[in-house]
């Protein structure tokens, strides 16, 4: 994806990178710095701590990915590298941001440690050398605990949204792992928020750091807000009525609690939308199913908590939905904050029974705007034809183990099948599995023609995820 020269900032140029790592941000595209990039990476290419508040989807994972990859040295194959994030999703989200960014050395090993995945194949994979750890607190300290993870080498510890990992209760994993680590290493810490307990974990484990503060501002003119006045009981129906109103291709829709999120998504099948939910009781692979599905826009609209949609960053997001009204005003600027990205418009729409109005009274005073308020009736005569997503995901039984690229299934499509390239979407190859979105209209003729032919000289199994 493209990322355009912010005002007055530096091109990457400008940076003391290795010729390298400057033909890998110009193959991928990145064409200047984004405004978190340009004051960050000069103090940390430069040796500093570093403490970088900035909201999810600024460019942080850049920010620290090109200091870290700048202090390893790809002949030692020893973990020199820590960064620990919140939750598994962005945990598999930076990993493979990093491997992208690490490709200009043939040999730099990025490897994810996080939990919901079996623990023997990650020790086989430590055992066999690696430069970059990407993981999460409690499955970093298992690690550790089994003496499969040794940090003595380690020179670059990055904390990813550490008020999120405080927030979810790491607070002693992330002491106990800090400690682990050299006293001589060099710590990036990035946090959406700047609490007190973030100031305390800086002060005990930063060595004088550089600060950077950008408070960045969702401009209005991206992010359309309106308030609807609902009565409680009308609020999981009233979800129904925005999306036949407004109709996004993609919508994500906040809930403050699992219940909320599983209630929800019974109604949205009952009124027949391609919904799915996002929450702590599903196993690794169903979850990566469903952020692929939506990733992929074969998904209408993803449920979610705020902890389980932390670090996520779906491009193209048209809508974003607060079911619940949050208690916390930065978490509804973030809540919002994941449409109208880069030049496209987004609608942030909030449901509020007379119970909430005291919540939105303190996120508008906060962030000094007057609520644009609604009612459900000047919605009525909403178009009632199905909301039907664009595309569908195509599940492959075959992965990278079975020396599975992008490339073979999209020449399989484009060549022996005979599809259009435009009707093939995003393909994720991941260990065991493959997944490539495809038009809807050709979905059922691509699961057939996929399954009697081959891929890398073999048969495949193929199916369609659904909803």
């Amino acid at each position: 994806m493209k990322q355009d020269l912010f005002p007055g900032s530096l091109g990457f140029g400008e940076l003391p990178l290795t010729p390298g790592l400057r033909v890998v941000l110009e193959q991928i595209g990145y064409l200047g710095m984004t405004p978190i990039q340009a004051a960050a990476l000069p103090l940390a290419l430069a040796g500093h701590d570093l403490i970088a508040q900035a909201k999810t989807g600024s460019g942080k994972t850049v920010a620290f990915t090109l200091p870290l990859l700048t202090n390893l040295n790809p002949r030692r194959f020893v973990v020199q590298a820590l960064v620990l994030c919140p939750t598994r999703e962005l945990a598999e989200q930076v990993t493979q941001e990093i491997r992208r960014l690490a490709r200009f050395e043939d040999n730099i090993k990025v490897l994810a440690l996080v939990g919901g995945s079996i623990m023997r194949p990650q020790m086989a994979s430590l055992a066999h050398g690696a430069h970059v750890v990407v993981g999460t607190p409690g499955r970093i300290m298992d690690h550790l605990q089994r003496e499969s993870l040794n940090l003595s080498a380690l020179n670059t510890l990055v904390l990813d949204e550490a008020d999120r990992m405080l927030d979810m209760g790491f607070h002693d994993d992330i002491v106990h792992i800090a400690k682990r680590c050299p006293t001589s290493r060099q710590t990036l810490l990035f946090s959406a928020t700047y609490p007190e307990r973030i100031a305390d974990l800086a002060r005990r484990f930063l060595c004088r750091p550089q600060e950077v503060k950008l408070l960045e501002q969702h401009a209005g003119s991206k992010i359309r807000q309106r308030f609807y006045e609902i009565k409680h009981a009308e609020r999981l129906q009233a979800v129904g009525v925005l999306l036949k109103h407004y109709r996004p291709v993609s919508t994500l829709a906040f809930c403050n609690t699992k219940e909320q999120c599983r209630n929800l998504l019974q109604e949205l099948h009952g009124q027949g939308f391609h919904a799915l939910a996002l929450h702590g009781d599903l196993e690794q692979r169903e979850r990566d199913q469903v952020l692929i599905q939506f990733a992929n826009r074969s998904c209408s609209v993803l449920v979610a908590t705020d902890v389980a949609a932390r670090g996520l960053d779906i491009e193209q997001l048209e809508a974003v939905i607060n079911v619940d009204i949050t208690p916390d005003p930065e978490i509804h600027i973030h809540r919002i904050g994941r449409t109208g990205r880069a030049d496209a418009d987004g609608w942030a729409l909030s449901l509020c029974s007379p119970a909430d109005r005291r919540r939105v009274e303190t996120i508008a005073q906060q962030q000094d705007f007057e609520p644009e308020w609604h009612g459900l009736g000047s919605l009525q005569g909403a178009d009632t034809t199905p909301l039907i997503p664009p595309q569908v995901t195509l599940l492959i039984l075959g992965g990278r183990k079975n020396k599975i690229r992008s490339g073979d299934v999209l020449g399989a499509l484009t060549g022996t099948a005979g599809f259009a390239p435009e009707q093939v979407g995003k393909i994720t190859v991941t260990d065991n599995v493959t997944y490539v979105a495809v038009a809807r209209d050709i979905a059922c003729e691509a699961v057939r023609k996929l399954a009697s032919g081959k891929l890398k000289g073999k048969p495949v199994k193929v199916r369609a995820l659904g909803d």
